[in-house]
């Protein structure tokens, strides 16, 4: 998962304990709320629906759901096909209430929010809404991301689930799966807007290889900046580096801790890769490159040094539009990257 994972999040101070209390109440009354607009499809399609999901898992409903609750990133692609929801779980507004880099497009005014950070799920707004669908990543097997696993077990009663995979996957085949799910809801994957934007990051893609091949002796570190510690990706374990990897980027290969997701190095060991260019985790609660500027062994890294560092959006919107700029940016780094380790 994400170098800033659940487990590890803790140590950058974004847990908040979410509450369950009177969910036995809240459940009872589930699906008897009045629907409060905000449609959970682009059309009026309707009849049966069924979608078989990265577990395998085979969703059949009566109806196109309308009363969706997703992820942010995750309703923020959906958004991108037209397809909105009702709620959202997962950082969503900065502590300024501006919209976090992880809500995409999305008007966040316009939709409820769950919980705003890993460990809050407000489960009585949650079932307030009568949910007819909970949807959202996964970054282990049968892990719904930024689901409390405390309250896991109630919250996956409420209503039927769909979790597509963050890992074990590419950034190609993961849009491919958010595409296919938006259709199935109603959303517009083959109009202008939407194969512009699939057309644009397949240019993208494109180009990201023949820089790769043009530049083989670049090397990128996928960075992680916290108050003690910088993490260093292993560049399989996510699906927008797999597939950077699989067009021909050079990753720093780290030695993960067992969950084999990252590297964890202290500051005074930041300097144990060399790498010509970092692309660093652009997520509220993690560092960026200004605010590393007082660690000494960050500044004396030869990419920082060269200039030569991007953010990395961490966990993408999977949506062709969001994520053709990603491959650019990637592209024009390693194009104009001077070999400096």
């Amino acid at each position: 998962m994400p170098n800033a994972r659940p487990s590890q999040l803790t140590r950058r101070g974004l847990l908040a304990a979410g509450s369950a209390l009177g969910l036995g109440a809240a459940l009872a009354a589930c699906g008897t709320g009045d629907d409060k607009g905000g449609a959970g499809k682009a059309d009026g399609k309707s009849g049966p629906w069924s979608f078989k999901d990265d577990r395998g898992t085979t969703v059949k409903l009566d109806s196109t759901p309308k009363n969706i609750v997703a992820f942010t990133g995750t309703a923020a692609a959906l958004y991108d096909y037209g397809v909105h929801v009702k709620g959202v779980f997962g950082p969503t507004t900065t502590p300024d209430d501006k919209p976090d880099v992880q809500a995409g497009d999305l008007d966040v005014t316009k939709v409820e929010v769950i919980g705003n950070a890993y460990g809050e799920f407000k489960i009585e707004k949650y079932v307030a809404l009568a949910p007819d669908l909970l949807i959202t990543n996964m970054w282990a097997k049968d892990d719904p991301w930024y689901v409390p696993p405390q309250s896991k077990d109630k919250i996956m009663k409420v209503a039927d689930s769909v979790l597509l995979w963050a890992a074990e996957t590419t950034m190609q085949k993961a849009l491919e799966r958010n595409a296919e799910l938006a259709a199935s809801l109603g959303g517009d994957v083959k109009g202008k807007k939407a194969t512009d934007a699939k057309a644009r990051f397949e240019k993208a893609a494109a180009r990201l290889r023949a820089a790769a091949k043009s530049k083989p002796g670049i090397k990128v570190l996928i960075g992680s900046g916290s108050q003690d510690l910088f993490y260093v990706s292993v560049p399989k374990m996510s699906a927008d580096t797999l597939y950077f990897q699989e067009l021909g980027v050079k990753f720093v290969e780290p030695k993960p801790d067992k969950d084999g997701f990252f590297e964890p190095l202290s500051w005074e060991n930041a300097g144990k890769y060399g790498a010509d260019v970092i692309i660093l985790d652009n997520r509220t609660g993690t560092l960026q490159a200004d605010s590393l500027k007082s660690k000494p062994t960050w500044a004396k890294l030869p990419a920082v040094k060269a200039g030569q560092v991007i953010p990395r959006v961490t966990e993408p919107i999977y949506s062709y539009d969001k994520c053709a700029p990603i491959l650019e940016d990637l592209a024009k780094a390693i194009e104009t990257a001077k070999k400096v380790a």
